[in-house]
């Protein structure tokens, strides 16, 4: 499996204003991007790094802690950057490592793809 690094970091935060000036006060990131999904009364917020773009900061309504699902506050998900989603998936299941079917970001227009480590914290596979 190769994989080229680590492409971003998803957070979900239990208080969007205050998260968001957080990282943008404190740290010193930078707002690449801010989209408010109406439909999910949510924010995806695109946090850079220098220019680079390093944390997807995201807010739902009332989120519960994190129990072994990606939709709780704290840390979402691990992305890996690969080259091909497809190559990918064919060695998760030679693997015997279940994943969901691959999405399609509605942002970027890149395939993208879940599944999780042992302990249940989903990892994805964004592609290149």
């Amino acid at each position: 499996m190769k994989l080229n690094k680590v492409h971003h970091i998803a957070v979900l935060c239990s208080n969007y204003q205050c998260s968001l000036q957080f990282y943008t006060q404190v740290l010193g990131l930078e707002v690449l991007g801010e989209h408010y999904r109406a439909e999910r009364d949510s924010y995806k917020t695109d946090l850079a790094l220098h220019g680079e773009f390093v944390i997807e900061l995201f807010s739902f309504p009332n989120p519960p802690q994190r129990l072994s699902h990606p939709e709780a506050t704290g840390l979402r998900h691990l992305a890996f950057e690969v080259d091909d989603i497809d190559v990918n998936l064919m060695e998760l299941d030679k693997m015997g490592i279940e994943h969901e079917a691959p999405r399609t970001d509605p942002y970027s227009g890149k395939r993208f793809v879940f599944f999780s480590d042992p302990d249940g914290l989903p990892i994805e596979f964004y592609e290149r």
